[in-house]
């Protein structure tokens, strides 16, 4: 069956960085976009960073522009999300999911991993 394994959370300080993993198997994985999303308590989850199947295009959200980087090696059915510059709102459970654009956004697909957790303390 589809397997999607976020790891790479953990607790880090206000301006920290921490960099995000997620493999996949029981899937084609060149065959899919890729997207990070991520849930804080008490809010909807959101889309956070895509990446299309080959790596040539990337999306962000406008909260974490210019400090994410989304990357993908389809040769060992993997993503990544280097997070920098991370602050307080950072925190939430993040989550690696396939993808599809919808007009100017993004819908994640059938596949989900479990989340790994992210806080940010000041």
């Amino acid at each position: 069956q589809v397997q999607l394994t976020e790891t790479g959370g953990g607790l880090v300080q206000t301006g920290g960085s921490l960099r995000l993993d997620c493999v996949a198997s029981g899937l084609t994985f060149r065959w899919y976009a890729m997207g990070w999303f991520r849930q804080a308590p008490g809010k909807e989850r959101e889309f956070v960073a895509g990446v299309t199947w080959n790596g040539d295009s990337t999306y962000y959200a406008d909260s974490v522009k210019g400090r994410f980087t989304i990357s993908r090696d389809n040769a060992k059915n993997r993503v990544y999300l280097q997070m920098n510059s991370l602050k307080s709102e950072d925190t939430a459970v993040y989550y690696c999911a396939t993808v599809s654009k919808s007009g100017s956004t993004w819908v994640p697909g059938d596949y989900w991993g479990q989340g790994t957790q992210v806080t940010v303390s000041s």
